[in-house]
């Protein structure tokens, strides 16, 4: 068996093999873990004359995650543009009937492939190999435009993705899944700037008061479940009047704490 250290040296080796041919990478970024992961992999083969960070913006980004990654774009030295995206105007995106994400990565990719063909750079995205055992409506909008996925290519997992973080002593190293503000929302519940906004105003509050995994999921615009790590849920029971408070700020009426689950809400694809 290799060591890990040789495993790393063999996946960036493959990853090289497919960025070093390209005139420059236009990466689709979040500042989540695979996408700043591949824009740092990308500014080490290619420089940042051929690399450019695009992050989309829309009301379903929370203003947290979009002042990270202009903070970790900035600190890799990464050219980064943000694009203005129009998917909550779009009825197939707001009806929010189980392809969501489809008409969301549409969105991102109308906006990003402009600027890629500009610049005569390969659009990309920040898709791994374990993201394929996961129904992703996302990938097909990506699969269908051409749009490559560097890392899956190289059959890179998330494993891989985390170690070289560390070795090249990224923030991100450890940071959780942080999906769009409408992954909050299940199946059937039309998406809407106000219900992005409720949800993003009781996890901003949630947040202050020290909780670090939490999903506040909108049942509807009165009714809220707020998702907390289960290792926390013993002293969030203890703040339960302050998080009902929170959850009364933002518009929430009826309120649930219960412990954390991935995708825990129909149709919450996280990414």
């Amino acid at each position: 068996m290799p060591s890990s250290a040789t495993a790393l040296a063999e996946a960036e080796a493959r990853l090289r093999g497919i960025l070093a041919p390209w005139p420059g990478a236009a990466i689709a970024f979040s500042g989540g873990v695979d996408s700043t992961v591949l824009l740092a992999a990308a500014l080490e083969c290619l420089g940042p004359d051929r690399t450019l960070a695009l992050i989309a913006d829309s009301p379903s980004l929370a203003r947290r995650e979009l002042d990270e990654a202009r903070a970790q774009a900035a600190a890799l030295g990464a050219p980064l543009l943000v694009l203005q995206t129009g998917e909550l105007s779009d009825p197939r995106y707001q009806a929010n009937s189980g392809d969501r994400c489809f008409w969301c990565k549409e969105a991102l990719f109308q906006a990003a492939e402009p600027v890629a063909r500009a610049r005569g750079f390969v659009l990309c995205y920040g898709e791994h190999a374990d993201d394929l055992t996961e129904d992703r409506p996302g990938a097909r909008s990506a699969a269908a435009r051409g749009v490559r996925a560097p890392l899956r290519e190289a059959a890179w997992t998330k494993s891989d993705i985390r170690a070289f973080a560390r070795a090249r002593g990224l923030t991100v190293a450890d940071k959780p899944s942080s999906p769009c503000l409408a992954s909050r929302l299940p199946v059937g519940v039309a998406v809407s700037r106000e219900a992005l906004s409720q949800v993003e105003r009781l996890e901003e509050s949630v947040r202050a008061r020290g909780f670090s995994i939490l999903r506040a999921r909108h049942l509807s615009s009165s009714a809220v479940a707020l998702e907390l790590d289960e290792a926390e849920l013993p002293r969030a029971a203890a703040l339960e009047p302050l998080l009902r408070a929170d959850a009364a700020l933002a518009g929430y009426a009826e309120f649930t704490l219960r412990a954390y689950r991935r995708g825990a809400v129909a149709g919450a694809i996280e990414v």
